[in-house]
């Protein structure tokens, strides 16, 4: 812990010229006195080692079983963004907690690093359960998730087909498949998105042949203009959500690699949605969030019980890290009431 704070201090002066947005409570860094972390790894179905980290709050009953939340970072961060945060404030209500690197990212396995692949992202939350089911004092008959961004789709993914998660909450989600298909609001033609196809379908044989990997997409390096682009870049790259990951730099998280994102145009992870029922969903978007389609996407296709809830003044990444607009303490009775 002391050489990765240190490692975070180092990171944050190099970032202090560059600013940040702190307003309404943003703490994506937050550690609570009343929790104990630990780090962990665990192999998902394919052999690949996920890495997480453990919360348990402290003064917990020690011969009791308890219920536990897995949480996912958004599509192409790492633990340590967004989803610690999350995993911190829910174990404060008494759940222990786990976050996780999905497989390509931060400190879990898998090569090439920054890859795509939908499948392996949701078999890692099953993975998740696994490993929790082994922990003595979780109840394995108690282990909901919340997916922030990209995850809420993932997750979605995975809760279709493993009826061990009894109770699923998203935040700002993402459909990362309908948001490469289609972009938002779908904005991208048929021709352009060909057109993304074929230049990561000649990035193969680029690669094959031994070329430099090529990534795509992601946060922008420098502000644009763009709102929306300029909304991750005050969270990735300033001190407010910006970490060094293994494998990759503060410039690299959440830029896919080419080849592989187009794996996405292959994910659907709202159909059959219905068919989570009646393990309950909870829906949570910002109100003046981009990502908002999503949430309402999956709310208008998902059977009871669902629920969606909309934060008034929030945009998509806001409810990354702004505790005072994060509704924690819907979050706590949404599971206190489906992991009883």
């Amino acid at each position: 812990m002391k050489n990765m704070l240190l490692a975070l201090g180092l990171l944050i002066t190099s970032f202090s010229s560059l600013g940040a947005d702190m307003s309404n409570g943003a703490d994506n860094f937050y550690q609570s006195d009343k929790v104990a972390v630990e780090k962990v790894t665990f192999n998902n179905q394919y052999g690949m080692q996920v890495a997480g980290n453990l919360f348990t709050p402290k003064g917990i009953d020690a011969k009791a079983q308890h219920a536990a939340i897995i949480v996912g970072h958004p599509m192409g961060a790492v633990k340590e963004q967004s989803a610690n945060l999350y995993a911190s404030k829910m174990a404060e209500q008494g759940f222990i907690t786990l976050s996780l690197d999905l497989s390509f990212w931060g400190e879990s396995a898998g090569t090439p690093r920054n890859a795509v692949s939908p499948d392996i992202y949701a078999e890692d939350f099953s993975a998740a359960v696994d490993f929790l089911g082994t922990q003595p004092l979780v109840d394995r008959e108690r282990i909901g998730a919340i997916g922030v961004c990209g995850s809420g789709s993932f997750v979605i993914s995975a809760a279709k087909i493993d009826t061990r998660l009894k109770a699923i909450a998203t935040v700002s989600m993402y459909d990362m498949g309908s948001a490469n298909r289609n972009g938002l609001r779908h904005a991208v033609t048929a021709e352009q998105r060909q057109q993304i196809i074929r230049e990561a379908s000649q990035q193969r044989d680029v690669e094959f042949q031994g070329g430099t990997v090529k990534l795509t997409g992601g946060t922008p390096q420098t502000l644009t203009g763009n709102p929306i682009g300029d909304e991750f870049y005050d969270f990735y790259r300033t001190p407010r959500g910006a970490v060094t990951p293994a494998g990759a730099t503060p410039q690299t998280t959440t830029m896919p690699t080419l080849t592989s994102n187009v794996k996405f145009m292959n994910f659907y992870p709202f159909n059959d949605i219905e068919t989570i029922s009646p393990r309950p969903l909870l829906f949570i978007t910002g109100a003046e969030a981009h990502s908002r389609e999503f949430s309402e996407d999956a709310y208008q296709r998902a059977a009871e019980p669902k629920e969606l809830v909309i934060i008034p003044g929030a945009g998509h990444v806001d409810l990354y890290d702004r505790v005072n607009l994060i509704p924690f303490a819907k979050l706590t009775a949404f599971f206190q009431s489906h992991l009883q």
